[in-house]
């Protein structure tokens, strides 16, 4: 017999169908009830509602559990490369050999930008946030790619546009950075792979290729890999909402981009270097900086540490601490707002307080790091973000297109004026 939840409104009961997923989570089919009662649900910020089902992601934020398509991120991220993990995603299994080689082939094809494209690298004014930029060139690839605006585009069109992006997406984030400095654009490589190339388009010059350490592309592999998807965060869910409406894949990106960006969201490991620095001009010490964010009525909060759904480890924090120390280890870098992060680091994972309210160092503390050390400026941390995120948006995107899912259109709870009379100006 199904399972079946009951509701009692009026008087009346309302039997509802209970759902079950592949790992035994529960769900409430509530999708009925206003044309049976009237009545809907009111969930603020969706904290308790599925607004889909999806077979990309699972995240058990209570046991520290994440996987894509059922492989643990462990697994992936000790074994796999992040254009892997890619085909993964979007495509619901890991690529034979032949099919990797071929996938490679095709991302490298397509790596080049239409060089009309260098005129919006011109138009931006100096200074210009890079996420601002990356909304607008992703969005504007479909100028160059009109195939992708049909509603009812084949599979092979929107293999395509999926190729197009995932190719173009290291050499649009390249040119942010490279157009920022004032520095010729360096040009994809077919001699690299995924992660080296962007390195080389970021770091390089035109007179010689940039030196590619592989601890540090290995560390940035791991950071693309263990961003790659995460269920239904706000950026995820934008990319759902707009592709319901039919919009094209570029679209649906760019307003994920623009989701991402959000300091609640996307910002977390830029707020990490940013702390950091703020110890730093108070003098590095760490222990003032510790009693503070332990301290209740102290506006100061540690950011980087703990994270709001997962309730007792980030698995993704495990993975990248031992990244973030052979980078530290293998660069040698001379930096004091570094050096003040290992020691917050040690600190936080001794004290008392925060073990005992598991305030772990998360994925963001030590992405945060392994970016700057590998030298990135700080305002395209979240830029590296969405280049890593790009495949759960797309498979998302992708997903809910063929199942079809119909037209985002959440309700609420009108809490404005009742009927008022117009008065005429002269009477107000």
């Amino acid at each position: 017999m199904s399972e079946t939840a009951s509701i009692k409104l009026q008087g009346e009961i309302y039997e509802l169908p209970v759902i079950t997923g592949t790992e035994n989570e529960k769900a409430i089919d509530i999708s009925t009830l206003r044309d049976r009662t009237s009545h809907i649900v009111l969930d603020s910020g969706y904290k308790n509602t599925g607004s889909t089902k999806s077979a990309i992601t699972f995240l058990d934020g209570e046991k520290g559990i994440l996987r894509y398509r059922g492989y643990p991120i462990e697994q992936l991220a000790e074994k796999s490369t992040f254009l892997e993990v890619v085909y993964l995603l979007i495509y619901g299994e890991l690529p034979k050999k032949d099919v990797l080689e071929k996938f490679n082939v095709q991302v490298q094809k397509n790596s080049l930008l239409h060089e009309d494209m260098k005129k919006f690298y011109d138009g931006f004014p100096h200074g210009a946030h890079p996420m601002g930029q990356l909304c607008s060139l992703v969005s504007s690839l479909t100028a160059f790619a009109p195939e992708s605006l049909k509603m009812h585009a084949s599979s092979e069109e929107v293999d395509s546009s999926i190729i197009k992006l995932i190719a173009k997406m290291p050499t649009i984030v390249s040119w942010i950075y490279k157009g920022s400095i004032g520095e010729p654009f360096i040009y994809p490589s077919k001699n690299l792979d995924y992660v080296a190339n962007f390195m080389n388009m970021t770091f390089g010059q035109v007179t010689h290729d940039f030196e590619i350490d592989p601890v540090a592309v290995d560390a940035l592999n791991k950071i693309l890999i263990l961003h790659a998807d995460h269920e239904q965060n706000c950026s995820t869910s934008t990319v759902r909402t707009v592709g319901s409406s039919g919009s094209n894949l570029y679209a649906s990106v760019s307003a994920a981009i623009s989701a991402l960006w959000g300091p609640l969201h996307g910002g977390a490991n830029q707020e990490v270097i940013e702390m950091l620095e703020t110890i730093k001009a108070d003098g590095g010490g760490v222990e003032k900086w510790v009693n503070k964010a332990k301290d209740k009525d102290d506006p100061f909060r540690l950011m980087g540490f703990g994270h709001r759904v997962y309730r007792n480890f980030d698995p993704r924090a495990q993975i990248i601490k031992k990244a973030c120390h052979d980078v530290l280890n293998k660069l040698g870098l001379d930096d004091e707002v570094l050096e003040i992060a290992i020691r917050l680091e040690e600190a936080a994972l001794h004290d008392d307080y925060f073990v005992e309210r598991k305030l772990y160092p998360n994925v963001d503390f030590y992405s945060g790091i392994i970016s700057r050390a590998l030298g990135f400026r700080t305002d395209l941390f979240t830029v590296i973000f969405a280049l890593g995120r790009l495949p759960g948006w797309i498979a998302q995107w992708k997903e809910q297109r063929e199942s079809k899912e119909p037209i985002s259109r959440p309700r609420q709870i009108y809490t404005g004026y009742t009927t008022r009379d117009y008065i005429d100006v002269e009477n107000r």
